[in-house]
């Protein structure tokens, strides 16, 4: 088990350290001491609260690996299939092919990202490229749900990014294709977000037949879990990696807790009628909430007329 005492500092590529310097920030505890599990080659469950950058440190140690000259576990020679190029030692760092609004490696997919919802899927990728374009990473990001386009499908079996995000269902449909092999052989880690919520359900018992297949394809992957709220972190620590006889665990990272909450009931200065209460607890929260810089609000719809 790892608890997040300030962590010795782990050596960050100087494009990183800038990227962070730049928009004021320092690299969390628990994410650098994510990124340094993931360089021992040892699965990991990260817990930390909304807001403490967590998808972030899940992604760090992948984007550190796509950003060297030879990501773990790539060779400068490749096998001729499928557009495979062979590429020699001296000119592997440049040999980079344009796609339009972004640039591939010729090296097969690297990271898979599961996510309980396509949406959510679509949401992190898009925030996913900010960091990688402002840092000119030579990195490809794409997401495969149902919305995906078959021609697009097609393509992505053929030509696969550097990182993929897609859902459980959409995984356990590429590992029943007769190329999942190719597809997968050379995944290096694959990423569950919100794993809490998915491994209690029958989509949980999908998923983990699919990482058992995947374990099977890609020996050296590892895996990261994701996760806000955890009643037993040793079950999603088994869940992680392979069992196989002996009980085994991902290492634990527990980020520091967040803000304490500060919860008080609504006063409102009116009677609430129930069809005005809307406009009204409107009118009382837009109040609230110019007072801070930033402002969360959510609305429940289920007692709505």
């Amino acid at each position: 088990m790892l608890t997040l005492e300030p962590p010795q500092a782990i050596g960050l590529p100087e494009v990183f350290t800038r990227w962070f310097a730049v928009r004021g920030w320092t690299p969390r505890a628990h994410q650098l001491e994510l990124l340094r599990v993931a360089r021992a080659g040892r699965s990991a469950l990260l817990i930390a609260p909304t807001g403490a950058g967590k998808t972030l440190a899940g992604f760090l140690p992948s984007l550190v690996e796509l950003s060297a000259p030879f990501p773990p576990g790539r060779s400068a020679s490749l096998p001729a299939r499928s557009g495979w190029e062979r590429v020699g030692a001296a000119s592997a760092r440049t040999k980079l092919v344009s796609t339009g609004h972004a640039v591939r490696r010729a090296t097969g997919l690297h990271t898979l990202y599961i996510s309980p919802l396509k949406a959510l899927a679509v949401d992190i990728a898009r925030n996913l490229e900010r960091p990688v374009s402002e840092m000119a990473l030579a990195i490809r990001i794409e997401t495969r749900t149902g919305d995906t386009p078959a021609s697009k499908r097609q393509r992505q079996r053929r030509d696969p990014p550097d990182i993929l995000l897609t859902t459980p269902e959409q995984l356990a449909l590429l590992l029943a294709s007769a190329d999942a092999p190719y597809l997968f052989g050379s995944l290096r880690r694959v990423i569950l977000d919100e794993l809490h919520s998915l491994v209690m359900s029958k989509r949980g018992d999908l998923l983990s037949l699919g990482l058992a297949r995947l374990f099977t394809i890609a020996p050296a992957l590892t895996t990261i879990g994701l996760s806000a709220t955890v009643a037993e972190p040793d079950d999603l620590r088994r869940y992680l990696v392979p069992q196989t006889g002996t009980e085994a665990k991902a290492d634990l990272v527990l980020a520091a807790p967040g803000a304490a909450p500060d919860i008080t009931m609504l006063d409102s200065a009116e009677r609430l009628r129930h069809r005005t209460s809307s406009r009204s607890s409107a009118r009382t929260a837009w109040a609230i909430s110019s007072s801070f810089d930033a402002t969360l609000t959510t609305l429940s719809t289920s007692g709505s007329p």
